[in-house]
């Protein structure tokens, strides 16, 4: 069953009005074929996050974190507006459109798990699962 929440925030209408700048969208949580904890494998496994909005957005001083606390912090990045970044587990050379988590390990786990994206204040979205069995979620 996936579950996809949006902490703190109002639903239907008020929802849309308020909704986070920047959210998670898509959870690629179990890396298709085998786990060989390679860079192709361990890179297949993302988080892509979405500005919603007509206009650029700071994530410096944001994170993204499981629910065993493996944190990504975003460090200095502009998302350009209505643009998609993808957090990627593994390594690799950080992009305006994809960043590196620079873990030799899977972070997202397949039978269930919690993200959430924090700003420096506040939690902005939680989105979590339970195996649908799929491989992803959207939130």
């Amino acid at each position: 069953m996936a579950i996809g929440v949006l902490a703190g925030l109002p639903t239907g209408a008020e929802a849309a009005a308020t909704a986070p700048a920047v959210r998670i969208v898509k959870i690629q949580y179990d890396s298709p074929g085998a786990d060989t904890r390679s860079a192709a494998s361990l890179n297949a496994e993302w988080v892509a996050l979405r500005n919603t909005t007509a206009r650029s957005v700071s994530l410096s001083g944001w994170t993204l974190r499981d629910a065993q606390n493996h944190v990504y912090a975003f460090g200095t990045l502009t998302v350009a507006a209505r643009a998609t970044i993808y957090v990627h587990t593994g390594k690799g050379r950080n992009t305006a459109a994809n960043r590196y988590w620079g873990s030799g390990n899977y972070v997202w786990n397949n039978p269930g798990d919690t993200a959430t994206l924090r700003d420096p204040r506040k939690v902005v979205q939680t989105c979590g699962w339970r195996s649908t069995g799929k491989g992803s979620i959207t939130c």
